[in-house]
């Protein structure tokens, strides 16, 4: 052989091992990370669910006007949850055998999580559970591709026990009115096993568990005005929790009882007049336009103004979670890219950046558990009427920490309830008042 020839050969079979070695090396970008999102675009839930759809798109427009993840632009796919159980699991594996999307964000209610989360263990896809409240999911079962970006109904229930307890210590009897699905069920048994605990002598006068979605709730507001309970509790959500309220102020009840809706916030501008003073809200995190703590952030005061302008409205707290699990995203790619020199890393990769995970969407910091799951804050408050809004604002604010009223890694939530005593009524939270 030439010389030439010799060196011809040299120079393609190294050329060879380069091709073999490159993708040990790096992940080679792709043109687009596809993300694939469950929320309700139909059915009474969309008043909750298209917010949620809004803020996603209003996310990924901004990702990419900034280069995009690690260089990458972000391109969603939407399934509704509306259409479903059946349609939705098809839809999802749809989404990842055939769109091949990166991540998925499934969902908003407990029982689609319920239903998809084992399946994107299955399937091996990286999913954040973007909203879904039951804690039942990491609780009863290790994960390696699931992990909730916000908290569960732990803390979410802990919060509105806490803040009835500390405003009205005195009530006496209490009933419930939630949908009759996972979310309902767990969110009561939570909240009532602490409650036995707390203030045992209070008596638990109705418990009415109308169907989701249901239109009509006049035998349920008959039931609650013949039992006259000092306090209703109502964990229902989206147009249910709309539909509840405006009949139930129809025939005077909120005259009658004390209200507290710890998903409330997502329903003060739809509903307006209807939803009297005095009401204690909660917002599944700290989630709320008007934060005490952010409301001045320039960041913060963006995404509001822009949300506002794209949709009429002020964010609500889908949309505040779905920011939330979009910073995760971003954050575990930048996390996942260093831990890979600065290349563009793999969807293993990504996974395993999700553990210990620190971010911040528009509230306070999060940070994932070992078991996969967020600390997030808990912020309630009560109605108030004022001149700056058409709708009631939330004033006389708590804000508590996570790590204070869930339970620990490892440690189930109804057992950990179990354990607490009259010092978890002295559990600490910042006040906040309305304009100060």
């Amino acid at each position: 052989m030439k010389q030439g020839g010799k060196w011809a050969a040299l120079a393609a079979g190294l050329g060879l091992s380069l091709m073999l070695s490159a993708p040990v090396l790096a992940q080679q970008k792709p043109s687009e990370i596809k993300i694939g999102i469950a929320t309700f675009t139909s059915g009474a839930a969309s008043v909750f669910g298209v917010p949620g759809k809004q803020a996603a798109e209003l996310l990924a427009d901004r990702i990419n006007k900034k280069g995009g993840l690690q260089g990458v632009p972000v391109k969603l796919y939407f399934i509704d949850e509306g259409a479903g159980a059946e349609t939705l699991t098809n839809e999802y594996r749809r989404l990842v055998e055939n769109e091949k999307v990166d991540v998925t964000m499934a969902a908003i209610s407990s029982g689609s999580c319920v239903n998809l989360a084992p399946l994107a263990e299955d399937l091996k896809m990286l999913n954040l559970l973007w909203d879904c409240g039951t804690q039942r999911i990491f609780e009863e079962g290790k994960h390696r591709y699931n992990y909730r970006s916000q908290a569960n109904a732990t803390p979410e229930m802990m919060a509105a026990l806490l803040y009835l307890l500390k405003k009205k210590p005195d009530f006496k009897t209490i009933a419930v009115v939630n949908q009759d699905y996972a979310w309902g069920r767990d969110s009561w048994e939570l909240f009532s096993a602490a409650l036995k605990k707390l203030k045992p002598d209070v008596q638990v006068v109705a418990e009415l568990f109308p169907k989701l979605g249901a239109p009509d709730f006049s035998a349920e507001i008959s039931r609650l005005l013949a039992a006259r309970p000092d306090v209703i509790l109502s964990t229902s959500w989206g147009g249910d929790l709309d539909t509840f309220v405006r009949q139930a102020n129809q025939r005077g009840l909120f005259r009658m009882s004390t209200f507290v809706l710890p998903l409330a916030e997502s329903s003060l501008q739809r509903l307006a007049g209807e939803l009297p003073d005095g009401v204690i809200v909660g917002a599944r995190g700290d989630h709320y336009f008007l934060h005490p703590e952010y409301k001045d952030d320039a960041d913060f005061k963006s995404f509001v103004e822009e949300f506002k302008q794209r949709t009429g409205s002020y964010p609500i707290y889908p949309a505040f979670h779905m920011a939330q699990a979009f910073a995760a995203l971003e954050a575990a790619y930048d996390k996942a890219a260093a831990a890979n020199g600065g290349a563009f890393p793999d969807r293993e990769k990504v996974v395993d950046a999700m553990s210990g995970l620190q971010f911040r969407g528009y509230g306070r910091p999060i940070t994932i558990r070992p078991d996969n799951q967020g600390l997030e804050a808990q912020l309630i408050g009560v109605t108030r009427t004022t001149s700056e809004y058409p709708f009631p604002i939330i004033d006389d604010i708590m804000i508590f920490d996570a790590e204070t009223i869930m339970a620990p890694p490892g440690k189930n939530s109804l057992e950990w309830i179990q354990e607490l005593d009259a010092s978890f009524l002295e559990t600490p939270a910042k006040e906040y008042k309305h304009g100060k």
